[in-house]
């Protein structure tokens, strides 16, 4: 296992050629000009990095808001077989998903293995979005719907995401009409912005109130760069900046949100992976169903907090010197003041085991065995139930600013 202490990444160069098959996006000159080093997504270059530093992001995004472009691709599936379609690929019952709405989905290989997560918006009766993570999706579909009265397309849409205990009054700025009082959290609806037609789900990758916005490049009043501009513009009151993923991506770790390919991954089943909750085996039969009834309930997948330092990613995680798992993701939390990581494990071990993890520091470092998320376990902060606005630390206090005044909160 080659140990991951450093990253590799992409930077734009003025020559022409070599980039082919990969997709830039409408936001791609904005970040040429700021600086961005990208990593490739879904054949989408991702902007792992700008201007702004991961520390002075992840404040950003805890203290007032952070614009995130992400690389996720929305498939469109649709017609008069959509939902049975998408009750035969995917894990969880799509029948209880309205219009309107939006729901984390997986898919599963027929022996019950993680194919692929991402968020399946439901536009309309006969109308679907997976906006999935990285794999092999568009082609799963397509072999899946042969017989079936459905089409699967591409709607070329880009997604980006304001995250941060303003993004929803920045969102009341910016959207046509203003903040709609029963916009809850993973409600999702057509909407203008400056002008233009998007689509907008009150979801994110960070576990902090947000919402995120699709364009719609097919509709004649489209022009990305406008659209960009005009969030930057509506957020500027509110101190919304420019972040890279990189931010985005310690959030996530102490939220316990996954990525897929690697905290989990075509090794894994839904259960293995914690994601049990959204698997419905009392619906009709869907790819992977009879694999998954003979499979074990039991997690791998658990947080790990190190006050050591940061550990280093796919760095084994042990327990008297034997290895008991590894680190899939980590980052050292400005927050908690300590390294956190995700863990996969060989086998369950408790929360609250001592263990000990390499460090990016090339040390051993104690640390303890952690369930996920690492705080906010009920989710409260993206629901709209608390705001939760964290001031930095000082001497080691671990102050946090806090209000719950249930008539300022978006609920």
């Amino acid at each position: 296992m080659s140990l991951n202490t450093t990253r590799l990444v992409v930077t734009a160069d003025n020559e022409g050629g070599w980039d082919y098959g990969t997709l830039r996006g409408p936001y791609s000159a904005f970040h040429i000009a700021n600086g961005a080093k990208y990593c490739v997504y879904n054949n989408r270059l991702m902007p792992v990095s700008q201007k702004i530093s991961r520390e002075e992001g992840y404040w950003i995004l805890r203290q007032k808001a952070g614009l995130f472009d992400t690389g996720e691709r929305p498939i469109q599936i649709s017609g008069p077989d959509a939902e049975k379609l998408c009750n035969k690929v995917f894990t969880r019952n799509i029948s209880n998903l309205k219009p309107g709405r939006a729901g984390y989905a997986l898919l599963s290989y027929p022996n019950g293995k993680i194919l692929c997560d991402g968020v399946l918006l439901r536009l309309a009766q006969d109308t679907f979005w997976y906006v999935q993570a990285d794999g092999p999706v568009y082609s799963w579909l397509i072999a899946h719907a042969q017989g079936l009265d459905v089409e699967i397309s591409d709607p070329n849409s880009w997604v980006a995401q304001v995250q941060g205990p303003a993004a929803l009054d920045i969102f009341d700025k910016l959207v046509e009409g203003g903040l709609p009082a029963d916009f809850k959290y993973f409600s999702v609806r057509k909407a203008r912005i400056n002008g233009q037609d998007v689509i907008v789900s009150r979801t994110g990758w960070t576990n902090e109130a947000g919402f995120e916005f699709y364009t719609l490049p097919n509709e004649p009043n489209y022009d990305g760069a406008a659209l960009w501009n005009a969030v930057l513009g509506a957020g500027k009151p509110f101190g919304l900046e420019v972040c890279g993923l990189d931010s985005m991506e310690v959030r996530r770790i102490e939220a316990g949100i996954l990525n897929n390919g690697s905290d989990m991954d075509d090794t894994m089943t839904p259960f293995e992976a914690g994601l049990g909750a959204f698997v419905d085996l009392s619906k009709d039969d869907f790819i992977g169903k009879a694999a998954l009834a003979a499979e074990k309930r039991e997690s791998r997948l658990i947080g790990l907090v190190s006050e050591g330092g940061e550990p280093v990613r796919e760095g084994p995680v042990t327990i008297a010197g034997k290895k008991v798992g590894f680190v899939t993701a980590a980052a050292f939390s400005p927050f908690l003041e300590a390294g956190i990581a995700i863990v996969r494990l060989d086998q369950p071990y408790a929360e609250g085991t001592k263990v000990e993890v390499l460090g990016r520091d090339g040390k051993t470092h104690s640390a303890v065995l952690a369930q996920l998320p690492l705080y906010d376990k009920e989710k409260k902060i993206p629901r709209g139930l608390i705001v939760d606005i964290p001031a930095r630390k000082s001497g080691g206090n671990k102050e946090t600013t806090k209000s719950r005044k249930p008539e300022a909160v978006h609920s």
